[in-house]
């Protein structure tokens, strides 16, 4: 990096260093496996742990997800061994065992996920041999995920190890499908939307995805995860294990963009570059390129007088995870011309992830001006951060919206976890429309009347 460009990447607030964190972004990696198991039709949670473990998810993972409910085998409907102190002296691999039983027989499911927290861990449960006593009966994992081993995040790459490990088995490849990774249930607010967004984008260039997630096959899904002919990552770090151990294991290859494509530029990078890995015509790609970039340019003439008239070039903060905040930035700065002042990743990538985000958030943006960029997770620090600045806008989260016009004189858009202030069901700002809609939402905010 240039000097130039350090002197952009700091910490804004010079405060002293603590490990205590103001509501953090994300949850434990309990409530990563948790999620990306309930994300899945047909399959059936089973909560090794405490009792609370389970109904603070549901306040916290699936609430904060856009306000949505855990469905039939979420919340408080998932079975739980509920342990407590008894356990932690003797032990709770009988109570798991039972629990099996009891939820195989009593909840109908295709597969089951037995997710091990905080306490199993400690005491030394060996949840695994218990799960293999189940394999001849019916599809089940197990998974360690400790509250202390990570967050919602790494949460998410446990699951997919697990299954990787204990599930998946060679496919034979079939030509043109490819696998979605990177999106994590519930934490990336608009994944329904956005996964059905990036399956009809695929497919419209010939391709086969194979989205696992929002569908009603989802095991058959999972059990042809070794059948893709690439794998797609849609995040900077978030599914790259998950990648790297499909690679290994069944030789499938990745590619991995910065974050979920919005608006045209963005979309039509993403198809050039998996129709060239895939080896799907260029001028098939460039067919549905075009049609797509005129009718989403033609309908962004629309709000041109509210650009251009009410409030243009204007300054805007970002508070997100790391893909959803470089593809909102892009999209914001590329295409409509705002100007991005501050941009907070609030995700905890990891550390050799840092640099490829600064580059995307740096390097890619067509504007003179370079947005500040801080890694942080403490919201108070996000606070502070976020004062006296210039910015007009702030898409953030529901920790920002309710304070924002009154503490950061910007307006405000809920964008990331988590989300207390909006129902999020398929809502999506990927793709060609994915840019107008974002577009229609904040903008309705300040345009009337002209």
């Amino acid at each position: 990096m240039t000097k130039a460009v350090q002197a952009k990447v700091s910490s804004a607030v010079d405060l002293p260093a603590s490990d205590a964190l103001e509501a953090p972004r994300f949850s434990c990696a309990l409530a990563g496996a948790y999620s990306t198991a309930v994300g899945l039709y047909g399959a059936v949670p089973i909560l090794h742990s405490g009792a609370g473990c389970g109904i603070g998810q549901l306040f916290g993972q699936f609430y904060g997800g856009g306000q949505n409910a855990g469905g039939p085998v979420g919340g408080t409907s998932t079975p739980c061994s509920s342990l407590i102190e008894e356990h932690v002296i003797f032990g709770g691999e009988k109570k798991l065992r039972n629990l099996i039983e009891s939820s195989v027989e009593l909840v109908n499911g295709q597969f089951y996920a037995v997710i091990s927290g905080c306490i199993p861990s400690l005491i030394g449960d060996d949840t695994e041999s218990v799960v293999k006593e189940f394999r001849d009966k019916v599809p089940i994992i197990s998974i360690k995920a400790a509250g202390f081993s990570g967050n919602s995040y790494q949460g998410y790459e446990l699951f997919f190890e697990s299954l990787i490990d204990q599930f998946l088995t060679p496919q034979t490849k079939v030509k043109g499908q490819v696998n979605i990774f990177g999106i994590v249930p519930y934490q990336h607010l608009f994944w329904k939307g956005d996964l059905d967004v990036i399956r009809e984008l695929l497919e419209s260039i010939g391709l086969k995805p194979n989205i696992i997630f929002t569908r009603f096959d989802s095991v058959e899904a999972l059990k042809s995860i070794p059948a893709a002919e690439y794998n797609i990552v849609l995040s900077p770090w978030v599914g790259h294990e998950t990648a790297e151990k499909l690679k290994e294991k069944f030789k499938t290859p990745f590619i991995a963009f910065p974050g979920v494509p919005i608006g045209p530029k963005q979309s039509s990078e993403f198809l050039r570059v998996v129709g060239k890995k895939l080896r799907v015509p260029a001028k098939t790609v460039e067919k549905v390129i075009e049609e797509r970039e005129k009718r989403a340019y033609r309908f962004t003439e629309y709000l041109g007088d509210i650009l251009t008239l009410v409030r243009p070039h204007a300054y805007f903060s970002v508070v997100a995870d790391s893909s959803t905040a470089i593809s909102i930035t892009k999209f914001l700065a590329n295409e409509l011309g705002y100007l991005p002042e501050i941009v907070q990743i609030a995700d905890d990538p990891h550390e050799d992830k840092r640099d490829l985000i600064r580059r995307e958030l740096l390097e890619t943006l067509e504007t003179p001006v370079k947005p500040e960029i801080v890694f942080e997770v403490d919201s108070y620090r996000i606070r502070q951060n976020l004062k006296n600045r210039n910015s007009l806008f702030l898409f953030a989260s529901s920790l920002e919206s309710p304070i924002s016009l009154a503490e950061f004189g910007a307006i405000p858009l809920t964008v990331a976890f988590p989300s207390f202030d909006r129902l999020i069901l398929e809502h999506s700002y990927a793709g060609y429309k994915g840019g107008l809609f974002l577009a229609e939402d904040f903008m309705s905010k300040f345009a009337g009347p002209l």
